[in-house]
């Protein structure tokens, strides 16, 4: 089964920055892309980050493109997200998914999900106060 385990969440300032890790299992890493969705409350689902672990292609939706980084570390199966120059905008839960590819499509970063399961994990929480 695929696992997904986020951490690295917390309380920041405004401009203030965290660091997201995504660990992976259950499903060949090599031959996938993670990405990064969001859900604030009431809101629905914001795709915010994708990167394709073939070749290392990274996609960003408008909203966070500049102040967000995604990256990957192939010897452990881990995806961090960096979030830099963070916005009370940005308090949300903040999930990783494991999909077969991704892409950018109307500013948003989508993917299609790896199995017909459950292919995000628990999320974790992000704060930004004013």
């Amino acid at each position: 089964d695929v696992q997904l385990v986020e951490s690295g969440g917390g309380l920041v300032q405004t401009g203030g920055s965290l660091r997201l890790s995504c660990a992976a299992s259950g499903f060949i890493f090599a031959d996938s892309a993670i990405g990064w969705f969001r859900q604030a409350p009431g809101k629905g689902r914001e795709g915010i980050s994708c990167i394709s672990i073939r070749d290392g292609t990274t996609y960003y939706a408008d909203s966070v493109k500049g102040r967000f980084s995604i990256s990957s570390d192939n010897k452990t199966n881990t995806v961090y997200l960096q979030l830099n120059s963070l916005e009370v905008e940005d308090t949300a839960v903040y999930y990783c998914a494991a999909y077969r590819e991704c892409r950018v499509v109307g500013g948003k970063a989508v993917g299609h999900a790896i199995t017909k399961n459950k292919y995000f994990g628990q999320g974790t929480q992000v704060t930004v106060s004013s």
